[in-house]
């Protein structure tokens, strides 16, 4: 008998590490790659956990310590500056930043307040920066573009701007350079912290504040390698998308300063080979990956991708590896076997208990189970493991026993039960049969119910008797 009335009694250990089941031999070396920045290879079939160890890993890592940007490049649009910062220089700016000073517009230089809207140009007298025309001698403040290329794009262009960025001798002596921004009747003022006066002409692709457990399926070089977006005006500098801002980052790239995640590692192909270049060089450049794209002849280098890789694989796909890939992963990490059974002994069994209640948790949205429903559940991974596994214990294809879970709490849902019971397990692994498993009990053979389904669409006459 099971020491607990249900599962909301277990204590669920607070250590993801702990909440590993059955893979003990696994812990060690998680928290080895976790702290050394190692890679790791996971082999064993679908449903052991290989996805939630990656997760677990990602979850003792430190928080990630750099923000990526692009910043727009005056000189050569289709090459973004690249740019890295600290924490430290990000608080910094936010101080800098919270010191902005609103100034009256008569407090400015003579410059900036014409190029702000305020000051008349003729007569030099402040205004309303939301009127072009000065209210005491009627001239234009500032004119709308009369271009035809604007014209012809309906595109309202003012000489007026928002934000100008003006250089000025520092307290030091030195020159040093200030925003002045425009908000109502008033101007801001604070000095600018980013690269070749391009401060709010940024795009964070990679930010300080984000998940360091990024999974990637390698369905396209552009989820994986990042991309440039197309742009029909080919970023026209007045009716275009600018390159920087079409600038995408890829999985590599997300998962700097954390883990990167990739599921059935084989079935990337020829991008293994890029995978390995960045897991290498630790930085991998953005560009645009159609070449009939706008985006083709953009690119920003040396972006930086320094992971953790975690690649998962079944135990009859890992030749299918690049072996230069393969060969990086040993020279820098581990390659791991999965267990599938685990002693069925009174330790183990607890464990299961264990694993019961943290995916009635995880779920939210059911009951949890009593004891009697653990003990089914036991018994179902014992009769798992001998089907397919054909060894003694208890079954670690824990996706599947997850399913019977979720489905059973579905079921006492539906039934207003406060509690998971025996029944509702019971009725959850009939419902949770596979389709093939449904076909023998129904035709006895999949052959026979394609035969059967095939005669019936088939032959007009055809008599079920045949069969």
């Amino acid at each position: 008998m099971l020491p607990f009335r249900d599962t909301s009694e277990i204590r669920l250990p607070q250590s993801p590490l702990e909440q590993v089941i059955g893979q003990e031999h696994v812990l060690e070396i998680a928290s080895i790659v976790a702290r050394q920045k190692r890679h790791l290879l996971l082999v064993g079939p679908p449903g052991t956990g290989k996805s939630f160890i990656a997760n677990t890993i990602s979850s003792i890592l430190p928080r990630p310590t750099q923000q990526i940007a692009v910043l727009a490049n005056p000189e050569n649009p289709d090459r973004p500056i690249l740019e890295v910062k600290t924490a430290e220089e990000i608080e910094r700016e936010r101080r800098e930043k919270a010191k902005a000073r609103l100034l009256d517009p008569r407090d400015v230089p003579y410059y900036v307040s014409e190029k702000l809207g305020f000051r008349c140009r003729k007569c030099g007298t402040i205004s309303d920066p939301d009127s072009n025309i000065c209210l005491y001698c009627g001239a234009e403040k500032y004119r709308k573009s009369r271009n035809l290329e604007d014209v012809v794009a309906e595109v309202p262009r003012l000489s007026r701007d928002d934000k100008i960025l003006f250089k000025r001798p520092g307290p030091d002596g030195r020159e040093e350079e200030v925003f002045y921004e425009r908000v109502g009747n008033k101007v801001k003022m604070y000095k600018n912290t980013g690269k070749n006066g391009a401060d709010e002409l940024r795009k964070v692709i990679v930010p300080l504040e984000r998940k360091v457990f990024v999974q990637a399926t390698g369905a396209s070089e552009s989820e994986l390698l990042g991309d440039v977006r197309h742009d029909p005006y080919g970023g026209h500098p007045n009716i275009g998308i600018p390159p920087h801002e079409r600038v995408i980052p890829g999985a590599v790239h997300e998962a700097h300063e954390g883990v990167l995640f990739i599921d059935e590692l084989s079935t990337l192909g020829e991008l293994q080979r890029h995978l390995l270049t960045a897991m290498q060089e630790k930085k991998f450049p953005i560009t645009g990956r159609n070449s009939t794209s706008t985006g083709a002849a953009v690119r920003v280098d040396n972006v930086p991708c320094d992971f953790i890789l975690v690649g998962a694989v079944n135990i009859n796909d890992v030749q299918s590896l690049l072996p230069p890939l393969r060969s990086r992963i040993i020279g820098s990490g581990y390659e791991v076997l999965l267990n599938t059974v685990m002693p069925d002994t009174e330790q183990n069994r607890s464990k299961m208990c264990q694993f019961i209640a943290q995916e009635i948790v995880k779920a939210g949205n059911i009951p949890h189970a009593t004891a009697e429903a653990c003990e089914r559940i036991i018994s179902e991974a014992r009769l798992r493991a001998r089907q397919i596994d054909a060894k003694d214990g208890l079954s670690l294809r824990l996706r599947e026993l997850s399913g019977i879970i979720k489905m059973a709490g579905d079921i006492a849902i539906l039934e207003g039960a406060q509690l998971i019971t025996h029944e509702h397990i019971k009725k959850a692994v009939l419902r949770a049969r596979s389709i093939e498993e449904q076909l023998l009990d129904s035709y006895g053979s999949a052959y026979r119910a394609g035969m059967s389904d095939y005669g019936h669409k088939r032959r007009p006459g055809y008599s079920s008797e045949v069969r």
